[in-house]
């Protein structure tokens, strides 16, 4: 089991488009597959689970739809905060929320706060989020920090990205059939295993989960070994 998986949930707008809905439509159906996930995930005992909510680039988009995804991101945390609390699942941001709305930047503060003590499992949401602008803030963080070239090691540079004290994901997994990683955790996915479906995010449901983790378990992790170092 990996102790901690990565999506990308992608195809809200086609599997609306698919059905002569809204890309409204398709984002709050989006939502719901979240929340499937999110349980399952808690009952298979994964540890941490990061989903790419908002990306630096998705600014790029209509105004009204970028307004109705944060209202939804409201939404979804304020009802979704018992559920939270019950499971012991921790609330946890990567990315910079200084920038977001108000409202939704307010609701992400209160429901982490509320849930800082979860111990069962971390639920991350990437939001206003960049792989690339990551790595710049921590090799940032590190020069104000003064620390010198040669004690620049891997540790010392995770300490400093959003994910400090978690473990990079095992598996990243992307719906909807375009296979890359967007930008997305370019520093922590190095070695991960990447699982791509055609399924649109709307219809990835817990069993569509489970054939990622068949597919995740079948195979040999390697971590730039060959095949002879990695099976001893």
């Amino acid at each position: 089991m990996p102790k901690h998986v990565a999506i990308i949930m992608d195809g809200n707008g086609r599997w609306a488009a698919k059905r002569g809905l809204s890309r409204s439509d398709g984002h709050k159906q989006g939502t719901e597959a979240a929340k499937a996930i999110v349980t399952h995930c808690r009952e298979l005992g994964i540890g941490h689970l990061t989903l790419y909510t908002f990306s630096k680039e998705n600014w790029g988009r209509p105004k009204d739809e970028v307004r109705f995804l944060f209202d939804l991101l409201r939404m979804f945390l304020n009802s979704e905060l018992k559920s939270l609390l019950e499971q012991s699942i921790r609330l946890k941001v990567l990315g910079d929320i200084s920038s977001l709305p108000a409202p939704a930047r307010m609701t992400l503060e209160h429901v982490q706060k509320k849930t800082e003590n979860g111990d069962a499992m971390v639920l991350n949401l990437a939001l206003n989020y960049s792989g690339r602008d990551e790595i710049l803030r921590a090799a940032r963080r590190l020069i104000e920090q003064g620390v010198r070239p040669e004690d620049v090691t891997e540790e010392t540079f995770s300490s400093q990205l959003y994910t400090c004290g978690q473990p990079d994901p095992d598996l990243v997994i992307r719906t909807s059939g375009e296979q890359r990683l967007s930008n997305y955790l370019l520093f922590q996915a190095a070695y991960s295993e990447l699982y791509f479906t055609t399924v649109y995010w709307p219809d990835f449901t817990p069993e569509e989960f489970d054939k990622a983790l068949a597919d995740f378990t079948g195979r040999q992790r390697r971590f730039g070994l060959t095949g002879s170092q990695a099976s001893g």
